[in-house]
């Protein structure tokens, strides 16, 4: 059975973005996806990865020997932004058909813009990540949390699309990694 590290980006003392007019903070939410979403798949070991520090993160993830890695996050910029994109490591065949299967279950899942899977190098916000993990790594970033509409559209409508989004991804990218 292959083994997905699916890391809740962030933590409790640093959440990352916000949807100001919720409160709602991207580690809060993604801890709840991630809950479900494991229990959701069935046919790949899904692993829920915590951050301790950043620099440590990569280790921690290592230790496990997934054979990939979805760092959950959701995207912030000017509150006005919208749609959903997938990093991957710019050198990564791997990363970039993972990110690929990803992308597509959240645009045809959630119905928002396609912003696309985007290459990243170790110098780049979210390469640490990326360069520094044994397993093809990608940050998903399925919306724009500080954008309210679309906020309300994937938290409050299409909740459990996004949660099937990453389920059939998980479960599509595992079969490529079975004996």
């Amino acid at each position: 059975m292959a083994k997905c590290a699916l890391v809740i980006g962030h933590k409790q003392s640093s959440p990352g973005a916000v949807n100001e007019s919720s409160g709602t903070t991207e580690f809060v939410l993604n801890d709840g996806l991630a809950t479900d979403i494991v229990a959701s798949v069935n046919s790949v070991e899904v692993e829920k990865v915590y951050r301790d520090t950043y620099r440590a993160l990569p280790g921690k993830i290592n230790a496990l020997n997934p054979d990939f890695v979805i760092s959950m996050h959701c995207n912030a910029f000017n509150k006005q932004a919208h749609g959903s994109e997938v990093l991957y490591y710019h050198t990564s065949l791997n990363g970039h058909a993972i990110a690929e299967a990803l992308q597509e279950k959240f645009v045809n899942g959630l119905g928002v813009k396609d912003r696309g899977t985007k290459s990243k190098s170790v110098e780049d916000r979210g390469g640490y990540l990326l360069y520094h993990t044994n397993a093809p790594c990608v940050i998903a970033e399925p919306f724009f949390i500080d954008n309210d509409e679309e906020f309300d559209l994937v938290v409050n409508q299409k909740r459990d699309a996004l949660v099937q989004a990453y389920a059939m991804a998980i479960f599509e990218i595992g079969a490529l990694f079975e004996d």
